[in-house]
């Protein structure tokens, strides 16, 4: 018996073609130079063309799309058994026939906290001015986008998510639709449980103290999320909801770590920037949306079904036209819904 060398590409399940065309671009922000934690200024973005969309084609619709806690944008191509990546699910939808034409923008918001929650921090960057004012306008002087908040959504998951609802209530002159799968709203159901949770954790492995959480995860072999998930995702958040104004790159955490006890006045910061909690002061910018899609498995671990159900209550007072969707699913293993949503966004954008 001989092996034989042979020419060419793997084919499934090691590698699909796509039919579009997938950019994987590097670029330089001056927005994010200097930036509290030190972290890269220059990073990677991706930029999809659907099939028959060229640099020079008719201008077409785009949906921008954002990642959730810890996400980077290569995750995109990461395999799980058995099914597609993030980008050939993308690829199929639109080689379907299904979707009008569009240029979908994967863009990255890492930070070396875990994220950014898509919001200006002193203690993490100016990220939602990154996506809005340097990524957008790139995009659109470099490729056959409609230049104009009515041909332009957001989407994402999770912390994606939240970004997905809360940007455009920010910045409704850039963005005129949105998707959220799981995002973090209803902050007493999504955050507020793990709060004792996380002074147990602090208390039992880190002695308390934040300094060393950070020592022992930095000289970590490997990135434990069951030891340190919980605890980074709590001060992380902090750094974006209620940065410490006398230590840029630090946060105040919203509760006492030696009793878990609410600190009110920070507790209400982070309330501030609740989805559900800004609806009601965001009605018009809610209003001028052309598509507003929700949706969340029944069995999400950290309850953001009933995020979902709340801000689509609040939606329903305004009188916002939307969608919610619950399905049967948890947080984790949902990337199947991606594509549909996005497609409902470029058909309300084209």
């Amino acid at each position: 018996m001989t092996l034989v060398k042979r020419d060419g590409l793997p084919g499934r399940p090691w590698d699909r073609p796509l039919t579009g065309t997938l950019d994987r671009l590097l670029v330089q922000s001056e927005l994010l130079r200097d930036n509290p934690l030190g972290d890269p200024e220059t990073r990677p973005l991706y930029v999809y063309r659907s099939p028959g969309v060229e640099v020079e084609s008719d201008p077409v619709a785009s949906v921008y799309w954002i990642q959730g806690f810890t996400g980077q944008v290569d995750m995109h191509d990461s395999r799980s058994a058995f099914e597609p990546t993030f980008v050939e699910r993308l690829d199929e939808l639109f080689a379907s026939g299904d979707c009008p034409p569009a240029i979908v923008v994967l863009a990255d918001a890492w930070t070396s906290r875990g994220g950014s929650q898509y919001l200006n921090s002193s203690s993490t960057g100016r990220y939602q001015d990154y996506l809005c004012d340097e990524i957008v306008p790139f995009v659109d002087a470099h490729y056959p986008t409609i230049p104009d908040r009515d041909h332009r959504g957001l989407a994402g998951k999770s912390s994606g998510g939240y970004g997905a609802m809360v940007v455009p209530m920010m910045r409704p002159e850039v963005f005129g639709a949105l998707a959220s799968h799981a995002g973090d709203a209803l902050f007493e159901c999504s955050y507020l449980p793990e709060f004792p949770q996380v002074a147990r954790a602090m208390r039992d492995h880190f002695d308390g103290s934040w300094e060393v959480f950070f020592e022992r995860l930095a000289e970590a072999p490997t990135f434990d999320f069951s030891r340190f998930g919980a605890p980074l995702e709590m001060y992380g958040y902090a750094c974006c909801y209620t940065p410490d104004p006398d230590q840029p790159g630090k946060g105040l955490v919203p509760f006492e770590l030696d009793t878990g006890r609410l600190i009110d006045e920070l507790w209400e910061g982070w309330l501030a920037l609740d989805p559900v909690r800004m609806a009601p002061g965001h009605a018009n910018e809610l209003r001028s949306m052309r598509r507003v899609y929700l949706d969340a498995g029944r069995a999400d671990e950290w309850f953001l079904d009933l995020g979902a159900q709340a801000f689509s209550g609040e939606l329903d007072k305004l009188s916002v036209s939307h969608t919610l969707d619950l399905f049967d699913g948890r947080h984790g293993g949902i990337g199947w819904r991606y594509p549909s949503a996005i497609a409902e966004l470029v058909r309300a954008l084209q």
